[in-house]
């Protein structure tokens, strides 16, 4: 592949801009991600030439020769992509030694899909020489289907006046929850766009978990723990919890160490990416639960799981806010990366909630409620946000740079009175 060979209909993703600036920083860069989620068409934007080793003929060839001589399957022109570099884990530790020979930036671009089976073929961890990049399914703002007039970015401002139309309504939200973010699926209309998250889900059961850690996993017993982590997404329950929900539909012998090892398996190949708790300086010694929150990648993944449809959740709007709740954390967590950000939750032991923290590095950070739409929910979601505020010790930290709803449907984004905004996440961008 040369720079001439780029994707045609190639959507722009907010990762370009990152993997843009870590290659001027560093010798090489990985992007890791799902299956699917355009981590190879993002890096032959900018890669000049490339060895594909998700192809079974390359793969073949190229494990001999990396035997022999690794350093002929880095020649070329830079940056060069090495395409599932997992595949030859060996390869780690000579792109290491090429980085540090040339001592140059920019010159290696890696994918992967999975971390490796067996990491004790890697003996350099890569400090210093190769940078990581986590790439997701696109956000609705990346995949064409936010307006993007309301920047998060611009909220650490807070501006006292925001405006935008919301042009998502609560059909075609239902719709895009369960397409999902996979860039081919975005190019697709109707049920053969929503075809891909099932042709995901069953990758991932009959294939992908395979490829983990090299061990063998029963499909159904994968069915059973993605159906329940569907279930309890955006919950923080423990593995009792879930090991339980399992075993209603499993008669054989089920612990919670077999839980924990696939769900590990799923985390090793990015198809889960639970979220941890934030715990701020807090006027009073309230306790703060430190337990992750249990979220898929992507929405669809869950949908798929269930086996249900946009028409479903328009008849069960309890169901639809859960898996909105994982939309929303999708597309902040990406917002997020881009603003050199992480995303939190908060949760203490009085039952107050705060769903999404996003928390910079420069230490600013922001409030997020998410809920689905509708005045209560929206006068309840603000509630919680200024009380939460009220909490926290500004002598310790700063206060936050915002409170916001964020919402799924709901005509506009706008600032309330009280000063929380209120924006639809189809008005939403980084």
């Amino acid at each position: 592949m040369t720079k001439n060979e780029k994707t045609s209909g190639y959507k722009p993703r907010i990762a370009d801009a990152l993997l843009e600036r870590k290659l001027k920083g560093k010798g090489a860069v990985l992007i890791e991600g799902a299956k699917w989620c355009g981590k190879t068409t993002t890096a032959q934007q900018v890669a000049q030439s490339s060895l594909k080793l998700g192809e079974t003929s390359v793969l073949h060839s190229s494990k001999e020769l990396a035997e022999m001589n690794p350093s002929l399957l880095l020649e070329g022109a830079t940056p060069r992509l090495i395409d599932e570099w997992q595949t030859i884990p060996t390869l780690w530790d000579s792109i290491r030694s090429e980085v540090d020979n040339r001592n140059e930036c920019g010159q290696f671009i890696l994918t992967g899909s999975s971390v490796p089976a067996d990491e004790s073929q890697i003996v350099h961890s890569g400090t210093g020489r190769i940078s990581r990049l986590l790439m997701r399914p696109m956000s609705l703002f990346e995949s064409g289907d936010s307006s993007g007039e309301i920047s998060l970015g611009t909220l650490f401002d807070a501006p006292t006046e925001i405006f935008s139309e919301n042009k998502i309504d609560i059909e075609r939200l239902a719709y895009l929850t369960c397409r999902g973010g996979w860039p081919k699926a975005s190019l697709m209309d109707g049920d053969i766009a929503l075809d891909q998250a099932l042709d995901y889900y069953d990758a991932v059961i009959h294939y992908d978990i395979q490829r983990a850690d090299g061990l063998a996993r029963d499909p159904e017993r994968v069915k059973l723990l993605m159906r329940a982590y569907a279930r309890h997404q955006g919950t923080s329950v423990n593995l009792r919890v879930i090991c339980e929900d399992m075993k209603a539909n499993d008669n054989s012998s089920l612990n919670e160490d077999t839980v924990a090892s696939y769900i590990k398996a799923l985390k090793k190949i990015f198809v889960v990416e639970d979220m941890s708790a934030w715990n701020p300086n807090l006027r009073s010694k309230t306790a703060v639960r430190t337990s992750d929150t249990r979220f898929f990648t992507d929405p669809s993944i869950g949908t798929a799981a269930l086996g249900i449809g946009p028409s479903d959740f328009l008849n069960d709007t309890h169901s639809f806010g859960l898996f909105f709740e994982t939309l929303a954390v999708r597309d902040l967590r990406i917002f997020a990366d881009a603003l050199d950000g992480s995303l939190y939750h908060y949760r203490d032991k009085n039952g107050l909630e705060c769903d999404a923290v996003l928390h910079r590095r420069n230490g600013t950070y922001g409030l997020i409620e998410i809920k689905l739409g509708g005045n209560t929910l929206i006068e309840e979601g603000a509630a919680n946000l200024k009380t939460l505020a009220q909490k926290i010790d500004t002598t310790k930290m700063k206060e936050p740079s915002f409170l916001m709803v964020l919402t799924g449907v709901g005509p506009y984004a706008y600032r309330r009175k009280d000063g929380v905004y209120v924006v639809p996440l189809g008005c939403l961008k980084g």
